[in-house]
């Protein structure tokens, strides 16, 4: 990892997979190099290049290499992993591929980012988990991409949180609401199909306010009880392979996944906790909001205002105390430090390029980067757990207990 003249030695990515995901990743590599390093912050360890893109289909990823900058392309993954000049497997494919693909990449020395959720089942999440175990012992790194994560006011309530600014945790309430399926002509894309997604709404969107919930207040979910309904049980078959589009032929499909799933839990340290996601609130588009209540004062979070925070501190005179607003745009605030002056806010892309940030300098420092597979795994469980309470209505279901990493580094 040494540099040359001053100038860092590469770190040279694989992406596997071209859909949104594949885009917003392509963006983030690109931007990451730019964004950090002279004047505004000091320079990234390591230069990451976008070296290889793979994906199914050809004559597409040939067209999303050129558009997007990769140097190279190829529709088969296992010539990706199989090349001496990738150090990074960054996975964005639908779930169904994951562990294969992680697991090969692991075994073959690679670093590995994985996108959320880990896997499409328990046990393929637990293989993933047991692989990153045996690879970090060869000094092979990885992570599973939470990008809401690195949103700097949802980082800000974290340290809040982890100063003891809201005493004891009480209750976390959580929501993700999109309606983008609302329509029953909506084709029956790959996200609604459970040999290719693993869940719907629950692992989607679900699975970010659980990690959510972990990150905020470090305490995990031992017990809950669950519902979920797909509301529209046929569709159009999809006459493209898009994950969030594409035109509807004239033939019919069954949905095999959850449109919306509700739950409420217990949390270790004696807190509860409500979860509701969906793809049915018509008129919400990426509606995620979270609140942490804590007997001395909350914090509350929605991604649509996704630069501010608000916190409440319950031990000021009741004659003035309030919600107050913070913008999290100043300098001192999480990731601030690469980015824009005071008051100029950050967008969704940002996350990406912050998780990028994180990733780069895990790697250079030989430290594993957070979330890793194992807290990837604590999250499958939550969702096997969910589907479990929902499918058998068997009322309080318990979460399999696994380790996790320090939460005391992003």
């Amino acid at each position: 990892m040494s540099a040359a003249h001053g100038v860092p030695s590469p770190l040279r990515i694989g992406l596997v997979g071209h859909g949104f995901m594949g885009r917003m990743h392509s963006l983030a590599w690109q931007a990451v190099g730019r964004a950090v390093g002279p004047p505004a912050t000091p320079e990234l360890p390591l230069r990451p290049e976008l070296t290889a893109l793979a994906g199914r289909n050809a004559a597409a990823v040939e067209q999303a290499a050129r558009a997007w900058g990769w140097q190279s392309w190829t529709d088969d993954w296992r010539t990706l992993i199989e090349r001496d000049d990738i150090d990074v497997v960054d996975i964005t494919t639908p779930g169904a591929l994951h562990a294969e693909i992680a697991v090969a990449a692991l075994a073959a020395g690679k670093h590995v980012l994985c996108e959320k959720p880990l896997a499409n089942t328990l046990a393929e999440a637990q293989e993933m988990a047991a692989a990153a175990q045996d690879a970090a012992a060869r000094g092979v790194l990885s992570m599973v991409g939470f990008n809401y994560r690195r949103t700097p006011a949802l980082a800000l309530a974290r340290d809040l949180i982890a100063q003891g600014r809201l005493g004891e945790i009480r209750h976390i309430r959580a929501v993700y609401l999109q309606d983008w399926i609302t329509d029953p002509e909506f084709p029956l894309v790959w996200r609604l199909r459970k040999e290719e997604a693993g869940s719907g709404a629950l692992g989607d969107l679900g699975a970010h306010l659980v990690d959510l919930a972990y990150f905020l207040t470090g305490r995990r979910i031992t017990g809950l009880s669950a519902r979920t309904r797909t509301f529209i049980e046929e569709r159009p078959l999809a006459t493209s392979a898009s994950g969030l589009s594409g035109a509807a032929g004239s033939e019919r499909g069954s949905v095999t996944v959850d449109d919306a799933a509700v739950f409420f839990a217990d949390c270790e340290g004696g807190a509860v906790a409500t979860f509701e996601a969906t793809r049915f609130a018509s008129g919400r588009k990426n509606a995620m909001r979270i609140e942490v209540n804590g007997s001395d004062g909350s914090v509350a979070f929605d991604f649509e205002a996704m630069n501010e925070l608000q916190f409440y501190d319950a031990t000021m005179d009741g004659a003035g105390a309030g919600f107050t607003r913070i913008l999290a745009t100043e300098a001192q605030h999480p990731y601030l430090d690469a980015w824009w002056p005071p008051g100029h806010g950050l967008g969704y892309d940002h996350t990406f390029v912050n998780q990028k940030r994180d990733l780069v300098e895990a790697i250079a420092a030989g430290r594993p980067p957070v979330p890793s597979f194992a807290d990837g795994l604590y999250v499958q469980g939550v969702l096997a757990a969910v589907e479990a309470s929902a499918q058998n209505r068997s009322g309080w279901t318990a979460v399999p207990t696994v380790a996790t990493d320090s939460q005391e580094a992003l």
